[in-house]
């Protein structure tokens, strides 16, 4: 199964020039908590990510306003994937990165699409290359508190970048 075959298409994205308030709208509207953020609308092409996560600890945690630019919050060098990926590529990129969601992206970066975590647990009814084992296994490492999160991290997911450091850091899969 391939990366295009799971993901929602056209998820919804903001820009690094809008305000932290328009990001959260946008996960509001769309009942999510990432949206990627696109060099601009016109291109599309991913340069980011921002996370609800991100729009509390570095942003409100730190005393930023609804008027903050995503650009100052948005983890940058984020994880995606191609749309010909197979599944267990995605997988492999939630378990390492140890993310709940993979932004989707066409040749050119441009964003087409996101997988959640429950895309590949729906996924497990509809094909049988994708096993209930294996996304059990990836939900069980996307879960492990990360190493540098000590106690406080116990039963949280390391995709809250705050805690480990930043994805600022981490190369791009």
């Amino acid at each position: 199964m391939k990366a295009q075959e799971l993901m929602t298409p056209s998820p919804a994205c903001c820009t690094p020039e809008d305000t932290v308030q328009d990001a959260a709208r946008l996960m509001q509207e769309c009942d999510c908590g990432l949206i990627p953020v696109v060099e601009d609308r016109e291109s599309h092409r991913i340069v980011g990510t921002i996370t609800d996560r991100d729009i509390a600890v570095r942003a409100a945690a730190r005393g930023m306003g609804p008027d903050t630019r995503v650009r100052d919050v948005m983890s940058t060098n984020p994880s995606y994937t191609s749309v010909d990926a197979e599944v267990s590529e995605v997988e492999r990129i939630m378990s390492d990165r140890q993310v709940r969601r993979v932004p989707v992206v066409d040749g050119d970066r441009r964003v087409v699409g996101i997988i959640a975590q429950a895309d590949l647990a729906r996924a497990v009814s509809r094909s049988p290359q994708v096993s209930e084992r294996e996304v059990h296994r990836v939900v069980e490492r996307i879960s492990q508190p990360s190493e540098s999160s000590g106690s406080r991290g116990a039963g949280r997911s390391a995709e809250r970048s705050t805690e480990r450091g930043s994805e600022r850091d981490q190369p791009r899969l």
